[in-house]
């Protein structure tokens, strides 16, 4: 069920990209959270397989595509946004906080399950306790939705050719293929380590490194909660010394340190060298996440930024982002689990080659300021 919204993130990129472009950031921002409420609404109110039969697991289904197509369209138009809105001395440092408000969805939820898992028997979570995090999910949404409604467009896209706007496409993308390939190339390392140190970083404490679930858990928060304190200042970073630096710090720090570090991880024994080790991970990973939002803006024009960023990015997301978790499983299952260290390290080496190519979007943008 978790993979099926990831396929579906290039599906999602690809529409509300083009959606963006045509009709504005703020209408995109508007309909990709209008999808992810309905999509957890409908998950919370969907009736067991007892009550409905295989009616219950297929509205399931249409659930998480609902969410995973609102999730590949929302960083396409977030990021765009974020990045026109902001000026150009100061783009990175607001940029960054699209990752700031990422993690802290990823700290409510953890916090919820907490409470969860404290205030409910085993039994009720697993009858219909499980339900609540979508309810509030979807009434978060709602709150989201008013929020966005009363957004200011960007000036860039007001100003934008209304010809060459109207034009987005496929095609339109296509006459900048190495924009294209830059995002998706620079997005895999990024987008792969990201998932490990954070989504798979919790289940690796507990069945590697032998933590219980409510330490792993506790670990977790704890350096999610650092992560997301950094963003900004690595963003404002990035304006003083410029994008590429940032990028290159991650690329070979990641390739030097992934395998070393999830080997100590291993045998952490304590939940303070746990943290320790995990946050050491998460700050070289903050060099790409605190900026990976602006370089991808700063590299297409108006008429098809949003897609632009959008497209590729899902693909490599879910390509290496979304499959990570599994493959780490399986690895490990088959004896091989030290394989998945030496995987990681050669898609992030990959994205360090695209790294070492690329100009500094700082002071190439093409995000035009009127």
């Amino acid at each position: 069920m978790f993979a099926v919204g990831f396929f579906m993130r290039p599906i999602g990129g690809w529409l509300l990209g083009r959606y963006a472009d045509r009709h504005g950031r703020r209408a995109a921002l508007t309909l990709s959270v209008m999808l992810m409420c309905g999509g957890s609404l409908l998950i919370a109110v969907t009736p067991s397989y007892a009550t409905i039969g295989v009616a219950a697991p297929a509205l399931l289904v249409i659930a998480r595509l609902l969410q995973g197509i609102s999730v590949g369209g929302e960083y396409g138009a977030s990021a765009t946004y974020l990045s026109e809105r902001a000026g150009r001395a100061n783009r990175g440092f607001f940029s960054s906080f699209q990752y700031v408000t990422l993690i802290l969805g990823q700290l409510l939820a953890l916090s919820v399950l907490l409470v969860l898992q404290w205030a409910l028997t085993e039994a009720q979570l697993s009858a219909w306790g499980w339900r609540i995090p979508f309810v509030i999910g979807a009434a978060a949404a709602v709150v989201a939705v008013w929020l966005r409604r009363s957004l200011d467009e960007t000036v860039s896209f007001r100003n934008a050719n209304r010809e060459h706007t109207a034009e987005s496409s496929l095609r339109g993308l296509m006459r900048h293929p190495r924009a294209v390939a830059a995002v998706f190339g620079l997005t895999a390392g990024g987008a792969l380590s990201f998932y490990v140190f954070t989504t798979y970083a919790q289940k690796f404490l507990v069945n590697t490194a032998g933590f219980s679930k409510e330490m792993a858990s506790q670990v977790n928060a704890a350096t999610l909660v650092v992560f997301m304190c950094v963003q900004p200042l690595f963003g404002a970073l990035s304006d003083r010394i410029g994008r590429r630096p940032l990028l290159l710090t991650f690329g070979v720090l990641g390739t030097l340190g992934t395998v070393p570090l999830l080997t100590a991880l291993e045998t952490a024994g304590s939940p303070l060298r746990a943290f320790l080790l995990l946050t050491a991970a998460l700050l070289v990973v903050s060099c790409y996440t605190s900026i990976n939002a602006v370089v991808k803006a700063e590299l297409f024009p108006t008429e098809v930024r949003a897609l632009g960023v959008a497209l590729p990015y899902a693909l490599a997301v879910s390509i290496f982002g979304g499959t990570a978790e599994y493959v780490a499983l399986y690895l490990k299952g088959a004896g091989h689990e030290r394989w998945f260290y030496w995987y990681a390290t050669a898609i992030v080496a990959c994205s360090l080659a695209v790294y070492a190519v690329m100009p500094d979007t700082k002071r190439h943008s093409r995000i035009v300021e009127d």
